[in-house]
C-alpha cells in the first residue's frame, strides 16, 4: 500500500509501503520541480524544502513515471490523508495530459480513523495520532514525515480490525 502526501506547491511526491506483516518500509521522495511556482518562505518554514531542493527535481509527467516504474504505484491500493492528494492528482495528470500514476483503489484515512474512533469531527493529521497513542514522528507538512505518521495511523486501524478492505 503507498501512502503519498504532497505539500501544497505539489513539489514532492513522498511515498513508502507497509508490508504484508505490518511493518512501516522506509521513506522515499521524489521531488518535483513545479513548473508555474515559486517555493515560498511560508513553504520553506513549513517542510524544510528550499526553491535549490526542488529545482533538482524532476518535471510532473517525468516524476509521475519513475512512481510508477519503480513502486508499481498502478498495481496497489493507496491511501492518503483526505481526498486532497487524490482529486489534486487527477486534476494536475488530467490537465498535463500526464497518465494517472496510481491504482483507483483510495482509501481516504482521515474518513476510516474518524469512524474507527468514533469522532464527529475529521481531526487534522498532526492531533490524530494524539488520538491513538501514537507519537507525532518528524515535521508535519513535510511530505515524508507526513506519510510516515499516515502510514503509522493505518497500521493502528489494521490493528483495530477497522481498515477497510473493499
Amino acid at each position: 500500500m503507498m501512502f503519498p502526501e504532497r505539500d501544497s506547491l505539489h513539489s514532492c511526491f513522498p511515498f513508502l509501503g507497509v508490508s504484508p506483516g505490518g511493518e512501516r518500509l522506509a521513506k522515499h521522495r521524489l521531488l518535483v520541480r513545479p513548473a508555474r511556482s515559486e517555493v515560498s518562505p511560508l513553504c520553506t518554514e513549513l517542510t524544510g524544502l528550499t526553491q535549490a531542493d526542488v529545482d533538482q527535481g524532476l518535471p510532473f509527467t517525468k516524476a509521475c513515471r519513475a512512481l510508477a516504474a519503480k513502486h508499481h504505484t498502478g498495481l496497489i491500493p493507496w491511501a492518503s490523508w483526505g481526498d486532497y492528494d487524490r482529486n489534486q492528482f487527477t486534476r494536475q495528470c488530467r490537465h498535463t495530459g500526464t497518465q494517472y500514476p496510481f491504482n483507483h483503489r483510495h482509501t481516504n484515512v482521515k474518513a476510516a480513523f474518524t469512524t474507527s474512533y468514533g469522532l464527529r469531527r475529521r481531526p487534522g493529521m498532526p492531533r490524530a495520532p494524539t488520538v491513538a497513542g501514537l507519537p507525532l514522528e518528524g515535521r508535519h507538512h513535510r511530505g515524508d514525515d507526513d506519510a510516515w505518521n499516515i502510514a503509522a495511523l493505518v497500521l493502528d486501524l489494521m490493528g483495530r480490525e477497522d481498515w477497510p478492505t473493499g
